[in-house]
């Protein structure tokens, strides 16, 4: 039976996702930025959280960590990389490595850039990744703490998950990317509809993700990028805007 997913929007912008497996019955919650409304969401559906999966160390998703843990006893899984910004972690774990959320699988895939150890989740059979902030519809996470060449890098990891891989990332920052992609390619048809498609769902307050590695690979210009200094060249763009 596939995996429920439910957005929680919290803060400003951010998107807390709750995973719940219903052959175990297991629920886990990925990047709380803070712990009441993740917490009241899994009550009013009845479910029991009992792990958290951070992909990377900022504070807008790991700061919900404590006060669920200890409403739940839930486990934290996160980074290795990052262990010492995570002080919260039980489970450390990085790339190749495989985490279990009751009767399903994920793989963790290594995704530097945005933060030096940052890592995402790839539910291979649910056709499902949570990405955090390496990938976002028709953008890409800045670059902190690594590089272009390693942003490009996760560009093509997550290319590779399938064109009908859903792409959970952790922010709406999807009307702002679009304006940007669209100085790139002013006349690539499919931005052009996707950006009025995405105009009307945020005027009627609607989210925008997930979205799917087809539909940025068509219109998201950090994916689109033929190189890696030409991904550079976007950012720094993208940056300066």
């Amino acid at each position: 039976m596939a995996l429920e997913i439910v957005r929680i929007p919290v803060l400003s912008d951010n998107y807390v996702w709750l995973v719940h497996e219903p052959v175990s019955g297991e629920t886990m919650v990925i990047d709380p930025a803070v712990a009441p409304p993740v917490l009241e969401k899994a009550e009013e559906l009845g479910w029991k959280i009992s792990q958290i999966w951070n992909t990377h160390w900022h504070p807008d998703h790991t700061g919900g960590n404590v006060e669920i843990r200890q409403a739940t006893g839930c486990t934290i899984t996160g980074p290795a990389a990052e262990a010492g910004r995570i002080p919260t972690l039980d489970v450390q774990v990085k790339g190749a490595d495989v985490v279990r959320l009751g009767d399903v699988t994920a793989d963790v895939l290594d995704v530097p850039a945005h933060t030096a150890g940052h890592i995402a989740f790839h539910f291979a059979e649910d056709k499902a990744a949570f990405v955090g902030d390496t990938l976002f519809a028709m953008g890409c996470g800045r670059l902190f703490e690594g590089t272009a060449e390693q942003m490009f890098g996760n560009m093509r990891a997550l290319e590779a998950l399938g064109d009908d891989t859903a792409i959970y990332c952790a922010h709406e920052y999807t009307l702002s990317n679009g304006r940007f992609a669209l100085t790139v390619e002013p006349d690539n048809r499919a931005l052009v509809q996707r950006m009025a498609e995405v105009i009307a769902l945020r005027d009627r307050g609607e989210p925008t993700v997930p979205t799917t590695i087809a539909l940025e690979k068509a219109t998201n210009p950090f994916m689109r990028a033929a190189s890696v200094a030409e991904l550079a060249a976007r950012r720094a763009t993208k940056d300066a805007a």
